[in-house]
């Protein structure tokens, strides 16, 4: 499974709390583009030691998947698509769903509807 942007400020939140264990003893990993935008909540944080901290306990259960081509190509190809259908969503959203793809993972995230165009992905529950 990978997982997608998971903010700073849902750590805490029960739900979250309660999905990520059984995540991570599945084999959870995160797309090197969560990881920036979950370094961006993080600098802008109110405690950004805090939040770090947590992150880098976060992380030594999570792999975190680089970009290479074959991920790049998926994107282009889901890109282009989107773009002809005039249905296109964010570039680091693409870029994460790509990850998904090419690994054969699961995608979870909090804004299921807005990856439901992207086709042949596997979108958690």
């Amino acid at each position: 499974m990978t997982l997608t942007t998971l903010s700073i400020g849902w750590w805490g939140h029960p739900a979250v709390v309660q999905l990520l264990p059984p995540l991570i003893q599945a084999g959870a990993a995160i797309s090197i583009i969560t990881f920036g935008e979950i370094y961006e909540g993080i600098y802008y944080s109110r405690d950004p030691e805090r939040a770090e901290n947590g992150f880098r306990n976060f992380l030594r259960g999570v792999e975190v998947l680089p970009l290479n081509r074959t991920t790049m190509k998926c994107f282009a190809r889901i890109r282009g698509d989107l773009r002809r259908r005039g249905n296109l969503i964010s570039d680091p959203d693409l870029l994460i769903a790509a990850t998904a793809l090419t690994r054969g993972l699961i995608l979870v995230t909090r804004n299921r509807r807005h990856f439901q165009p992207i086709p042949g992905l596997s979108i958690y529950p």
